[in-house]
């Protein structure tokens, strides 16, 4: 692996200062921020390499655009979280997010299962090692809502950031 993802809980920042003082390991940190002062010294102090703030937890485009400004000031690039507890349609933002981004360094990515697939029908595509937009308008996904109302939503593996009733939780 090319780089130390989430080594340590992000909260525990003076451990990150630690582990960068014993490695010249990239590191990547950031999945569960919510803000750019979740990030801010992380960033600031260059204790990190990547930042893997994603655009549903960071505040959406708008917000993870800034976070991104400030790292791009720091040398700082982005790595954004792309695993799976994500939907197709974060994935589409996430692709053209970093085709504007600067200071791109890298896009997480995991296929979907055929089912999410198609529920959110999607022109993104994987192929020879890169990620590409697709043509489609938007960020390229579709909500095929029939085929969603048979799979309801029932968190149980991951923690989450919205419950059933659509408040908030700090995962």
């Amino acid at each position: 692996m090319y780089c130390l993802e989430e080594a340590t809980p992000a909260e525990n920042q003076d451990a990150i200062n630690l582990i960068r003082q014993h490695t010249t390991t990239p590191k990547a940190v950031g999945e569960i921020f919510n803000t750019i002062h979740d990030c801010r010294d992380l960033i600031q102090n260059q204790l990190i390499d990547y930042i893997r703030a994603t655009i549903v937890h960071a505040g959406g485009i708008t917000h993870l655009r800034r976070i991104a400004d400030l790292a791009s000031l720091y040398q700082v690039r982005t790595g954004c979280h792309g695993a799976t507890d994500l939907s197709p349609v974060c994935m589409g933002a996430a692709l053209h997010f970093d085709s504007w981004v600067p200071n791109f360094g890298i896009q997480e990515y995991m296929r979907h299962t055929e089912e999410t697939d198609e529920v959110f029908p999607h022109s993104y595509e994987f192929r020879d090692g890169f990620l590409y937009c697709g043509e489609t308008p938007g960020h390229g996904v579709v909500l095929n809502e029939k085929l969603a109302a048979k799979h309801p939503y029932d968190p149980k593996q991951l923690p989450v950031a919205r419950l059933k009733d659509g408040s908030m939780w700090n995962w």
